[in-house]
């Protein structure tokens, strides 16, 4: 891919690899926060729900409840991006990322005061934003906020290539899909040390990241006034 594709307008910018990259680091440090300082996960909702179901069946309903708000904040994240793909289009993407970072923020400084419900509840809300707004690489389905499709696609291309007959840039699409689960383990390794290490500035580093999609999302538009 190169810049002209990005400044025709062939790619979004939006589904540029460098941007589906970082929203992956993002999407993995984010989960190993959500686990380690509230049990729960942010983006896994099915995770969730299979705590949900061997706690009640278990018979233990307050922790089978812990994961309730996770999963309708969820539901409302996926609410809203539908929303700000409605009215604003193509900006989308950069306006939830904006929204993501003040919340992440607002999360980051009252993380001693909050209890752990409301900060479960706006980290969920962005890991949804997040999933519903960026769903492409290149025009390719993928995901920023968990591994399952794309390692299934990272496979199935690899094996498409060894059988022979594959389409030009399957090679290249298959080496995207593998390093969007590694980037996505290796968001989650730093959360998971830096949630440990210094828990009262951890969210600082995918706020960073964030900030980087947030810009790189919006140079186009610079660009053209």
């Amino acid at each position: 891919m190169s810049i002209l594709e990005v400044a025709s307008g062939a790619i979004r910018r939006d589904e540029t690899v460098e941007i589906v990259l970082l929203l992956a680091f993002a999407g993995g440090y984010i989960d190993a926060y959500t686990w380690i300082i509230h049990g729960v996960m942010a983006n896994a909702q099915t995770a969730n729900l299979i705590f949900l179901w061997v706690y009640a069946t278990a018979g233990d309903w307050p922790k089978a409840l812990h994961f309730v708000p996770p999963i309708l904040a969820f539901a409302v994240g996926i609410l809203i991006a539908a929303w700000l793909r409605r009215i604003v289009g193509e900006r989308a993407g950069a306006i939830s990322t904006l929204l993501e970072i003040l919340l992440l923020i607002a999360i980051g400084i009252l993380h001693n005061r909050l209890p752990d419900l409301a900060g479960t509840l706006g980290i969920s809300l962005v890991a949804a934003m997040q999933a519903a707004s960026f769903t492409k690489v290149e025009g390719t389905i993928c995901s920023t906020v968990m591994i399952t499709g794309n390692m299934r696609q990272a496979i199935e291309t690899i094996f498409a290539v060894a059988s022979g007959g594959a389409a030009p840039g399957t090679l290249r699409r298959s080496g995207i899909f593998f390093a969007l689960c590694a980037v996505f383990g290796f968001g989650a390794a730093v959360g998971a040390f830096a949630t440990k290490g210094i828990p009262d500035l951890a969210l600082a580093i995918p706020v960073v990241a964030l900030l980087i999609v947030l810009l790189r999302c919006e140079t186009p538009h610079r660009e053209a006034t």
